[in-house]
């Protein structure tokens, strides 16, 4: 089968000047973020001493819909931006829908994702405010590796505690971070009280993005002109995101159309509101219908199968307690290679807008997972990562339907990053030894009784 696509770009000119606030158009708004020894709502200052205060401040505005691009940030962007958007003509041809199914591709950002766009700004943010240091944690490394490179950037030096793991499978992620100057350790680690604490009770634990929040967070609260920054989940990090979805709603009209759905994979929350939050925004000012679809593993399914009430955003309670899905701060995830996708919990502003169904979720095994990654890079030329491919195995699904029922709707998906560096995951699907992990109820209900307790 050949290659057939169409690719559509944005001049400099026309690369967006603002991000996009969606608390601002809320109905209801996300609950407050809770400190958790006051137990009152949070105030921008009592972040501080963790974040850059301009982030801060970004975090819980509920009132500005429209957020000003840096220029020094805009300028960085106009490296890689616009990224285009592509009709994925090969994809429909190959599965025999009528839907016109586009996507986002990120991929062609210096580091290979989507996960640029934040960092960038983070650490403009903290070099504004006389910062030297920055630490941060990483799942499969796509951040980690955004972040060392904005650190260099903006002349910040930088610390990462990278998932076990994700470290000990894709030791180039790793290789790049330091190529860009970062220094990168495997979490837990004995490091931390918080690692040392978790590596005492569980001595052969592989991480999870919990602990390595964990790590990284006691590592800026005690190191001098330090500030941890994010790569998923908290509110201003989907805000930087959301230049996915400006660029997108500006290219589908470029394309003459609109789409009927929306789809990204979920970890914490960032690519998918990325690219669906500039487009929600009419269905809720405006009326219109589009679906919005977040794709989660089966083996860590806090949209799908999580409670939503406080729970802290790391292992070792650090964070502020947030309102989200979750599956209990405690929850281990299976050792997936979607390392970006095993967070136990939700961004506050998805979690609100899956309560209010404003979105859909779906949980997807990673088998299918890798099916469909496969048969996008023999049809459109491009390995996915991992975690992209949750979002075209569930752009799959809602093609074969439109197949099934003969409509002919429009499909737009982020593809959050490439998977070249992935390839062990890749290996291990082609021999045919790559495994499925699924929760059981009893799992969850455990895990859950648990956090009842803690909190």
């Amino acid at each position: 089968m050949s290659i057939k696509q169409k690719r559509y770009f944005l001049t400099e000119e026309e690369i967006p000047t603002q991000w996009y606030n969606i608390q601002a158009d809320m109905k209801n708004k996300p609950l407050p973020p809770i400190h958790p020894a006051t137990k009152q709502p949070l105030k921008p200052e009592d972040l501080f001493p963790v974040f850059a205060e301009e982030l801060c401040r970004q975090e819980l505005d509920q009132e500005n819909a429209w957020i000003d691009i840096p220029e020094e940030v805009r300028d960085m962007y106009k490296y890689y931006r616009s990224t285009p958007l592509v009709r994925a003509y090969g994809l429909e041809e190959a599965l025999g829908t009528p839907a016109h199914i586009y996507f986002k591709n990120e991929s062609v950002s210096p580091v290979g994702s989507h996960k640029l766009n934040s960092a960038l700004a983070q650490a403009y943010y903290c070099k504004k405010q006389g910062v030297t240091n920055i630490t941060t944690e990483t799942g499969a490394g796509q951040w980690g590796a955004a972040l060392s490179y904005a650190a260099k950037v903006f002349g910040l030096e930088a610390a990462v505690y990278q998932v076990k793991i994700s470290y000990e499978q894709k030791p180039y992620r790793r290789s790049i971070m330091q190529t860009y100057g970062a220094q990168v350790t495997p979490s837990p680690s004995m490091s931390t009280k918080a690692g040392r604490k978790i590596l005492t009770e569980t001595p052969n634990s592989q991480g999870s993005l919990g602990t390595a929040i964990s790590e990284a967070i006691e590592l800026a609260m005690s190191t001098p002109n330090c500030k941890y920054t994010l790569g998923s989940v908290l509110s201003h990090v989907t805000l930087h995101q959301t230049i996915i979805g400006l660029e997108a709603e500006k290219q589908m009209a470029m394309a003459g159309e609109y789409p009927d759905i929306v789809i990204g994979c979920f970890g914490g929350g960032s690519n998918f509101g990325g690219v669906a939050f500039p487009f929600m925004r009419h269905n809720i000012l405006e009326g219109k219908i589009t679906r919005f679809i977040a794709a989660e593993p089966a083996s860590c399914p806090k949209l799908t199968r999580g409670v939503f009430q406080y729970d802290f955003g790391d292992v070792a309670g650090y964070t502020p307690l947030l309102p989200m899905y979750t599956l209990g701060h405690n929850f281990m995830p299976a050792n997936i290679h979607a390392g970006g996708l095993r967070y136990h919990g939700a961004g506050v502003i998805v979690s609100q807008l899956l309560k209010d169904n404003m979105m859909e979720a779906m949980d997807i095994p990673q088998s299918e997972t890798f099916d469909a990654g496969t048969l996008f890079a023999k049809v459109e030329g491009i390995i996915p990562a991992p975690e992209s491919c949750h979002a075209i195995a569930a752009t799959i699904r809602e093609a074969r339907k439109c197949k099934e029922t003969g409509k002919e709707k429009v499909i737009l998906f982020n593809l959050s990053g490439h998977g070249l560096i992935d390839m062990t995951a890749y290996d291990q699907y082609l021999s045919g030894s790559l495994h499925d992990y699924e929760v059981t109820d009893a799992d969850v209900a455990r895990n859950l009784a648990e956090l009842e307790k803690v909190i």
